[in-house]
């Protein structure tokens, strides 16, 4: 049997298998949602209505024995900033599915009474929509431990805490990790929970049974080339970098003006000690946890499980950005009270940087002091209960702004700037601007302070390309794979040569899906632009602040690269 896709109807709860088009083949995770929405979603509708759809989408290499390939991605017409978006997370469902031969989830539709909860069960012989009101309002570790006693052990689960089944813009969707207990790992920018929500969907469970490793065409090359590449990246720089997870970039980020401080009025924070990675890493001795995969297979660890001051388990994976915008930028002094802030945020269903920057937002402009770690937490809690100001705060850092007129609001497409600061890294920040997704650091981040401003465009827009073609492969970002490395595993995988050539298009037609998404639904060069405040406000003692020419950004989004130049760029986030 060759692979499927899996169609949903929520309006009149139809499920439906459907041959996986051959000619999609290399299409995967972000590119194969790129295209489904381009050709099956009405770009002007509303996001929460019915005519939204709602991609699940693994990666081309998901399910295979490719190390730290495994990712999923999420993708939709974002009720955030009003245009095409895709949200990326690790865990073990992406992994299931492709083994099970289903390249992607579509739904459609909404049910007629809103109320009304349901799941979807995946299993190799059959694939349906069952109740699930019983799980109304419950949060996301709650679902799944419920989940858990319903289904295989082997299964993996994707859900929605109530953020999500409330609408508010700012809630993400939530993957089960590599044990199938914890729903740590999330698809969080841009509202796809809400999405989610909108449609009745509370959850997606995944039974992949005995199903083995998708198999190459090439099985001698493809795993000699799996050995080849887990030894060299185990034996390189990427591997130190991360082996104790991104918090551990807290004192470079610090040091370049990175790591925001009061809704990013400053780019160093005076209590960067007590949130540096190393707080973290040294609770593993007395407390437990320590790192983990994410997801089968992977080779990066990255994942950091954190316990509390008792030993028990807290939360899991307390990235860099997660302690900039929940910690640093809140002014928020300690780790501790971050990673609270983190499993509230996973259990609630909430992307944690658009929540704080929301919170960021809300204390500058004066209804909230700024380090009231307390008060963060009940209002995370508030969001959960569906109060007023929960409900603002859940919507994102632009409502937060509309609710209090505040001038200071950082986003971009109506989506808050991740931690890397547009103003010391320019070339950042004309990612930021021109890229379909919004602000998102993991479009293309470009690390390099030094850049001359005519490295921009070309710098933002190789990055945006190679992250593209990586979040479409199933790769996680952090493996740092060259467009070279991807198209050498398709080749093998399918048995045939995949060019130089055709692997740089497959992401730069991502792109233009994207883009021509967004142009049908309104969006014009005049949206691609950085907020007044990381134009006025300097930082830093160089006092900077974003000053890149709009002719550099446009630049960015007209084909500029040679296709040989791609290839020496990683993908980074």
């Amino acid at each position: 049997m060759g692979d499927r896709l899996i169609r949903v109807n929520m309006t009149d709860q139809s499920v439906e298998l459907t041959d996986f088009p051959a000619d999609w083949k290399l299409l995967g995770g972000r590119g194969l949602s790129a295209r489904i929405l381009l050709e099956e979603c009405d770009p002007t509708c509303d996001p929460l209505g019915p005519d939204n759809v709602l991609v699940l989408a693994p990666g081309v290499l998901a399910g295979s024995s490719a190390p730290t390939s495994g990712r999923i991605s999420v993708g939709t017409k974002s009720p955030l900033t009003g245009g095409i978006k895709e949200a990326n997370s690790g865990g073990n469902p992406g992994q299931h599915l492709n083994k099970l031969g289903y390249r992607a989830i579509i739904v459609t539709g909404q049910p007629s009474d809103p109320e009304r909860r349901y799941g979807l069960e995946v299993r190799a012989d059959e694939v349906k929509l069952v109740p699930a009101d019983d799980l109304k309002g419950v949060w996301n570790y709650a679902t799944c431990a419920e989940l858990a006693t319903r289904y295989d052990k082997n299964a993996s689960f994707i859900s929605i805490g109530p953020a999500g089944e409330l609408q508010l813009t700012g809630a993400s969707v939530a993957c089960t990790d590599q044990d199938n207990r914890y729903p740590a790992r999330h698809a969080a920018r841009g509202g796809p929970g809400a999405v989610m929500g909108s449609k009745g969907l509370k959850f997606v469970a995944v039974e992949p049974g005995r199903s083995p490793a998708r198999a190459p065409a090439r099985r001698k090359e493809f795993s000699a080339l799996v050995k080849t590449y887990s030894r060299e990246y185990l034996e390189g720089p990427g591997y130190q970098t991360f082996q104790y997870g991104t918090s551990a970039v807290v004192p470079i980020a610090n040091m370049l003006h990175t790591f925001p401080y009061k809704n990013r009025t400053e780019g160093q924070s005076p209590d960067v000690e007590n949130l540096d990675g190393k707080r973290i890493q040294e609770s593993f001795e007395e407390r437990g946890g320590g790192m983990h995969n994410c997801l089968t297979g992977c080779i990066v660890r990255c994942s950091n499980v954190v316990h509390d001051k008792e030993g028990e388990y807290k939360t899991s994976a307390l990235e860099f950005e997660t302690i900039t915008l929940l910690g640093a930028n809140c002014a928020i002094q300690s780790w501790e009270d971050v990673a609270d802030l983190d499993r509230l945020c996973d259990e609630v269903g909430l992307d944690t940087i658009e929540t704080g920057a929301a919170i960021a937002v809300l204390m500058d402009a004066g209804e909230m002091e700024f380090g009231d770690a307390e008060g963060a937490k009940d209002l995370l809690r508030q969001i959960a209960d569906g109060t007023e100001l929960g409900k603002v705060v859940g919507n994102g850092a632009a409502a937060v702004g509309k609710h209090t007129g505040h001038h200071r609001v950082p986003v971009v497409k109506g989506q808050a700037i991740p931690a890397w600061d547009p103003r010391p890294l320019k070339a950042t920040g004309v990612t930021y601007a021109s890229s379909p997704m919004g602000a998102d650091h993991t479009a293309g981040l470009i690390v390099n302070p030094g850049l001359q401003e005519s490295e921009f465009a070309a710098a933002s827009q190789k990055a945006q390309v190679v992250n593209a073609v990586c979040d479409s492969s199933g790769f996680c970002q952090f493996v740092t794979p060259t467009l070279d490395d991807i198209r050498a595993f398709y080749s093998h995988f399918y048995g045939e040569e995949v060019t130089r050539q055709q692997i740089a298009d497959l992401g730069w037609q991502c792109l233009q899906d994207e883009w021509e998404f967004n142009r049908r639904a309104g969006f014009t060069d005049a949206d691609d632009v950085l907020p007044a405040c990381m134009l006025e406000d300097a930082i830093g003692p160089q006092k900077v602040v974003f000053d890149v020419k709009p002719e550099i950004i446009q630049a960015a989004k007209q084909r500029l690269a040679d296709t040989d130049e791609l290839f020496s760029t990683k993908a980074s986030g």
